[in-house]
């Protein structure tokens, strides 16, 4: 057997955090979800049966929510943040694709939110 590329996901991270444009959204806060898929090399953890060999979704997951315990104005800059925590915590993750959905934007729609999706590459793997 012979893997072809492999990833580590967390969907759907639900966190109440305080970003926006407008002053009120970063005083107020609102609902947030954010989804990272990091690629990486598993080839090791498939055979060992290790948790040592593989990236602990736990340890990423921490990282995810630091970065959005941290106020900002734009989602970009928020996806961004994440994506290079994830870089700089974790070497061995060759790409992360990054989405941060503001579930209830005030732009006087309804639907299910506002995302901004970013793929990134570590310049350094």
């Amino acid at each position: 057997m012979r893997i072809e590329s492999s990833y580590i996901s967390l969907r759907d991270l639900r966190f109440y955090a305080y970003h926006g444009v407008m002053p009120q959204e970063r005083k107020v806060g609102g609902e947030y979800a954010v989804t990272v898929r990091v690629r990486l090399d598993l080839t090791r953890p498939v055979v060992s049966d290790s948790v040592a060999d593989t990236l602990n979704y736990a340890s990423l997951y921490d990282v995810v929510k630091r970065e959005m315990m941290q106020p900002s104005q734009l989602l970009e800059h928020v996806a961004g943040r994440i994506g290079q925590a994830v870089f700089d915590t974790f070497p061995q993750v060759e790409t992360a694709d990054v989405v941060v959905t503001k579930k209830n934007p005030p732009m006087g729609a309804d639907g299910g939110g506002a995302s901004v999706e970013l793929h990134l590459i570590n310049d350094k793997t």
